[in-house]
C-alpha cells in the first residue's frame, strides 16, 4: 500500500473520503470477524443488544454460566472501546501522527493472537469460548469506538442496525412523491449518504462471507490475513512517529 494513501486513511489529519474508504475497509474486516467468530463458538461478537438481551433471558432460564458469558462478553466490548479512547486521547496529547493508527495496531495483534492460538485453544473447550469472546468482543469494541471517534458518529462498522435504518430512512426519501415542488417542507434523498451507507452494508456482508467460507475452509489461521490488513493500514503513521522520535533523540 502506497506510504501516502495510508496516510490519507489512517493519519491524524481527516477528511470526509478518508473516512468513508476506511470504513468500508473495517466494515469488511468486522463482518469477517463476526461470521468467523461465530463459526468457532457459536455467538456473535459486536451485538452488544444480543448479548444484554441473552443475558436476561438465560437469566430467566436459570442458565448462569450463559449470563457469566454475555456479561463478560458486554465488559469486553465496553473495555474495548476504552482502550481506543485511552490510545486515541494519548497520541492526541503529543500530537502523535499515529492518533489512530495505535488502535488499529492493538487489533492487529489481537486478530492475529486469535488466528495462530485459536486452533490450539480448541483441543481445550473450557478455554475456547471464554478466550473467544473476550478477545473478539473487546476487538469490536475497540474498533466501533475507533471509527466513531474518527467519524465523529457518521460511520459504524461493526454492526448494521443503524446502517439499514438510516439507509431505509434516505430510500423512503427517495421514493417519496414531492406533488408540489414548492412546497416549504420538500422531501429530498441524500443521494450521497445512500451510496456511503450501501456500501457499508456491502463490505459488512462480503466481509461476513469471505469470513465464514474461510473459517469453514481454513480455520482459524483464515483471520490471519485480516490482521495483515490492518497492519498495513496502520503501519506508516506508526512509522512516521517512530522516525520523529528518532529524529528528537538524536538531536
Amino acid at each position: 500500500m502506497p506510504a501516502n494513501y495510508a496516510r490519507f486513511l489512517t493519519g491524524r489529519d481527516r477528511s470526509i473520503q478518508a473516512n468513508r474508504q476506511l470504513g468500508f475497509a473495517l466494515a469488511f474486516v468486522a463482518g469477517a470477524i463476526n461470521a468467523g467468530g461465530f463459526l468457532a463458538v457459536r455467538q456473535y461478537t459486536s451485538h452488544v443488544t444480543g448479548m444484554v438481551s441473552s443475558l436476561a433471558d438465560n437469566l430467566a432460564l436459570g442458565e448462569f454460566a450463559l449470563v457469566v458469558d454475555a456479561a463478560v462478553g458486554v465488559l469486553a466490548f465496553l473495555f474495548g472501546a476504552m482502550t481506543c479512547a485511552l490510545l486515541v486521547n494519548f497520541a492526541r496529547r503529543r500530537r502523535m501522527a499515529s492518533e489512530y493508527a495505535l488502535p488499529l495496531m492493538l487489533e492487529a495483534a489481537l486478530i492475529l493472537l486469535f488466528g495462530l492460538m485459536g486452533a490450539r485453544l480448541a483441543t481445550f473447550e473450557g478455554l475456547l469460548l471464554p478466550f473467544t469472546i473476550v478477545l473478539l468482543c473487546f476487538v469490536m469494541g475497540l474498533q466501533n469506538a475507533l471509527v466513531t471517534k474518527l467519524s465523529g458518529g457518521v460511520v459504524r462498522t461493526t454492526h448494521l442496525t443503524g446502517t439499514v435504518t438510516d439507509l431505509g430512512i434516505e430510500l423512503g426519501r427517495l421514493l417519496y412523491w414531492n406533488r408540489d415542488r414548492d412546497a416549504p417542507r420538500f422531501v429530498r434523498a441524500d443521494r450521497d449518504r445512500i451510496v456511503v451507507l450501501a456500501g457499508l452494508l456491502a463490505a459488512f456482508l462480503a466481509g461476513a462471507i469471505t469470513g465464514a467460507f474461510g473459517f469453514k475452509l481454513a480455520g482459524y489461521v483464515s483471520t490471519v490475513p485480516l490482521a495483515i490488513v490492518l497492519v498495513l493500514l496502520a503501519v506508516v503513521p506508526v512509522v512516521d512517529d517512530l522516525r520523529r522520535a528518532a529524529r528528537a533523540h538524536g538531536g
